[in-house]
This record gives C-alpha cells, sequence and structure tokens, in this order.
C-alpha cells in the first residue's frame, strides 16, 4: 500500500465516525438507539439488511472457497440466501414491523415472555449473545487478515484498527448510525467491486472471458455442487438461510423492526433478496478467476487480497480495502446493535428483578455501555480466532450449526401454524440441537453438511413433535392474541 491508498483508507474510517457523530445527534432516546424510532425507509432498510448480511469473511474464507471449488459458492450461499429472503418478505418481515407497531418492542428476543415465558426467552438471549461474540469475532479476524496481506501489519493491530472505528461510531449513534453508514459503505463497494471486475476482466482478455475462462479453469469449477459442497449441504444451508436473514441473526429483524409499517418492511426485503441474487456474480467474478492469474496459492483464504495488491494501481487499492471494510463494519457493528438491544432490553430487566426500573434515558446509557463490553468481547475472540479453527471454521461450523437452534423457536413461534408449540417445544428444541451438535464436533466423524445441517433438523423435530404431544396444555390466550394481531395489518 501506498501513501495515497492509507490516505483513502483513513479518510473513510473519518467519514465512518463522521457520521456516527451526526447519528448521536438524532439519538433522543433508547428506541431512536435501537429502532431509529420506527422511521427508516424501506430503501435504506433494504440496503442496511443486506450489507450486514456478510462481510470481510467473504473476502478471506469464501474466497478459498472460490480458488478451490468455483461457482458452486454462487450457488450454495448467494442463491440460497436470496430464496430465504424472497421467502421471508412475504412470511416473516412484515410480522416484525407488526411487532413494532402494536407492542412497542425494541429487541428481537422481547415478545418471546409473552409468545412462550421469562425463562425461555432468557435462555434464547443468553445462547444468542455468546454465539454471536464467537461469529462478530470471525468477521474481524477476517479483514485483519485482509489488511496484513495489503499492509504486512499483524493480525491484532488490523483487529484492532477495525474494531476502535466500528466501536466509535455504533456506541454512540445506535441504529441510525448504522443503516447511515451501511448505505455509504454500500456506494463504496459498489465502486470498489465494480473496478476490481474491471480490471480483472481486462487482465483475463476482455468480456467473452466471463463464460470463456472457465475452460482455462479445473472442470469441477463449472459445477454447481463441487467439495464438500454437497446437495444436503445446500439444503442444509437454505434452512439455516432462512432462519438467520429472516431474524433468526438479531440484527437483520432489527432492520423490519425498524421500517414504519409491514409494506414498507416487505419491500425491504425484496430489495435485500434481489441485491443478494445479483450483486455477487460481480463481486465473486475475480475470486473464481484468481487461480488463472495466480496458480497455486499455498494460501487460497488470501487469493482477492493478492489480486488487489497485485493487479490495481495505487489509491484504487485503498478504495477495495475500504470495500471490504465497509462489509465487515455494516455487519458487526449492527450486531453489536441487536446485542446492545437484547441485553437492555431483555436480559437486564430479568437480571435485577425490576423491569422497569429504566427509563427511556437509561436504557439508552446502558446500552451504549452494552455495546461497547460485547464489542471489546469480539475482538478478544478474534485475536485467539486459531483456536476455534479459524475464520471458516468459525462462521460455517460454529455459527451455522448453533444458529438454527436458537432461531427456531424465535422464527417459528411467530408463525400462527406452530402456536401449539410452547415453552417445552422451544427449550427442548435448544438442548437438543446443541446437544447434536457438540456429539457432531467432538464425539461423531460427520461431514460438513452433517455438522451443520443435523443440529437444525433435531431442533426442529423436536419442536413440532413436542409441540404436538403437549398440545392439550392448550393455547394461552395471550399467544392466540398475538399471534393473530401480527398476521395482518390493522384496519384503518
Amino acid at each position: 500500500m501506498g501513501g495515497i491508498d492509507w490516505f483513502v483508507l483513513i479518510l473513510f474510517f473519518f467519514l465512518m465516525i463522521g457520521i456516527g457523530v451526526w447519528s448521536f445527534l438524532r439519538v433522543g432516546d433508547a428506541e431512536d438507539y435501537f429502532t431509529a424510532g420506527g422511521k427508516m425507509p424501506w430503501w435504506l432498510s433494504g440496503i442496511s439488511h443486506h450489507m450486514s448480511g456478510y462481510s470481510a469473511a467473504v473476502f478471506v474464507a469464501y474466497a478459498a472457497v472460490a480458488y478451490q471449488y468455483g461457482f458452486t459458492l454462487y450457488f450454495w450461499w448467494a442463491i440460497p440466501v436470496s430464496i430465504a429472503i424472497f421467502v421471508g418478505a412475504f412470511t416473516i418481515a412484515p410480522r416484525w414491523a407488526r411487532l413494532r407497531e402494536k407492542y412497542n418492542i425494541a429487541s428481537p428476543m422481547e415478545y418471546l415472555a409473552s409468545r412462550y415465558n421469562v425463562p425461555t426467552q432468557q435462555i434464547m438471549a443468553w445462547s444468542g449473545v455468546i454465539l454471536k461474540v464467537f461469529d462478530v469475532g470471525a468477521k474481524w479476524a477476517a479483514i485483519a487478515i485482509v489488511l496484513q496481506v495489503f499492509s504486512g501489519l499483524p493480525l491484532w493491530v488490523g483487529i484492532l484498527i477495525s474494531g476502535g472505528v466500528s466501536l466509535i461510531y455504533s456506541t454512540i449513534g445506535g441504529l441510525w448510525a448504522d443503516a447511515l453508514t451501511d448505505f455509504v459503505q454500500f456506494i463504496i463497494q459498489l465502486v470498489a467491486g465494480f473496478t476490481m471486475f474491471f480490471i480483472v476482466l481486462a487482465k483475463l482478455g476482455g468480456f467473452g472471458e466471463i463464460g470463456g475462462m472457465w475452460s482455462k479453469l479445473p472442470a469441477h469449477h463449472s459445477d454447481l455442487l463441487a467439495g464438500p459442497y454437497t446437495f444436503w449441504f445446500v439444503f442444509a444451508y437454505l434452512f439455516i438461510d432462512f432462519l438467520s436473514y429472516n431474524g433468526g441473526t438479531w440484527n437483520l429483524a432489527q432492520r423490519y423492526i425498524a421500517t414504519p409499517n409491514a409494506k414498507e418492511a416487505k419491500k425491504s426485503a425484496l430489495l435485500s433478496g434481489f441485491l443478494y441474487l445479483l450483486w455477487p456474480l460481480i463481486l465473486f467474478f475475480p475470486m473464481w478467476a484468481a487461480p488463472i492469474l495466480f496458480p497455486n496459492l499455498e494460501q487460497p483464504d488470501q487469493a482477492y487480497a493478492i489480486l488487489a495488491t497485485n493487479l490495481l494501481p495505487s489509491g484504487l487499492i485503498g478504495l477495495v480495502l475500504a470495500g471490504m471494510f465497509s462489509h465487515t463494519m455494516a455487519m458487526t457493528t449492527s450486531d453489536a446493535n441487536a446485542i446492545s438491544s437484547v441485553v437492555t432490553r431483555d436480559i437486564l430487566p430479568v437480571l435485577t428483578g425490576k423491569k422497569h426500573s429504566l427509563s427511556s434515558k437509561g436504557a439508552l446509557v446502558a446500552g451504549r455501555l452494552t455495546t461497547l463490553i460485547f464489542v471489546l468481547l469480539t475482538l478478544l475472540i478474534a485475536v485467539e480466532q486459531n483456536s476455534f479453527g479459524g475464520v471458516l471454521g468459525l462462521i460455517i461450523t460454529w455459527f451455522g450449526a448453533l444458529v438454527g437452534p436458537v432461531s427456531i423457536p424465535m422464527l417459528l413461534g411467530l408463525l400462527p401454524v406452530f402456536r401449539y408449540c410452547g415453552p417445552a417445544a422451544a427449550i427442548t428444541s435448544i438442548i437438543g440441537g446443541v446437544v447434536m451438535f457438540s456429539l457432531d464436533k467432538f464425539v461423531f466423524d460427520v461431514g460438513t453438511a452433517a455438522t451443520v445441517g443435523l443440529p437444525i433438523l433435531v431442533s426442529f423435530i423436536l419442536f413440532v413433535v413436542v409441540g404436538y404431544f403437549t398440545r392439550s396444555v392448550g393455547v394461552r390466550q395471550e399467544v392466540t392474541d398475538i399471534l393473530s394481531s401480527i398476521s395482518k395489518d390493522r384496519a384503518l
């Protein structure tokens, strides 16, 4: 990296902090901090949902998959995500907006105390918080690996730089800062992504190589399924994506909660789904072409960074690096805000035994303090990421396998068809999924698809079966009212 590259990157960081300071002036209470006051327009929510859905892990862990196996990356990642979001646009996203409208929730966990009971809510809240510490830690580690290739900085320095900047603007600005920085970062990554796409295309020989390059790659690189990415892996990840991108990943639920109404939430989801379907074709192209330009890389997870440092002129390297930072910071800061809302709205009142002990201003202070502590914990995990199987191991195995058991009661609990699934079904589902993951990971010798898919399958079966056999308990009127009220818009 040259001096102009560092200038571009530093300018990007100051821009993010500046947006955080501006957003700070718009945050008057906890509702503004956690849900943007329910005033976020659908297009901003949709772009923020998209940007918050993936990080620099795309340029590290997924770049390695693209380098080694080719087009299957798009088939098992982008397409299932799009399908999951499109389905959720008509089934889940509007319900999140209605929950805020009718029950004034500011956290995706908040409705669970009424839908199930407080102990169930607490189990799910604590499980999700712990899981997210590891997931976000992986994101910091991914961007640090990229920065190390670009600049030679040690991993821990890269982690502290990206985490420190994000810590400032997310702590002071809340969801408004997250969404507005997401929008600016979206523009930056579009410019950076297209720049890299056209430079790599020119290096290959022009537009004809969009289709022609595949004959120069190993034969399996054009296969839809390759290596460990089998049909069952894709099927498992489609289910995971439905749970994760429709709210099982809490920060994505917040994007829908922050919209003014159900109609806007639906439009937000459709926009995000289309972006996931189209943009990865441009974004992944350089990664697919990397084996032609740089064959036999010993560390495939550095493929995208090596492309940038070798092909881009001074100045553009900083821009592309800023684009990579954009994805990571968009995802991690939105995660931090979501975790903060859960801790402040759902965990702290139970721990203190005073549900209404915090004023709106007090909740705002608690939210900012929680955001600070959460980010610091994730930075610690990032520094120790090799202890958990590296970036890919943290994202695909740990997060992929555990998000299902935590999310199934949360997402399916929104749907009337599962109204008989109460606290017993929810708790049994979570425990069964976690036990299955532990057996897969530490006892049985199973493949990636089984490690990821079996915990979700077990959780789903237990949720449905226990719900069926406990249906004689009946459905509380409060649960019936919730499910009825969020299934349709309020009459005007």
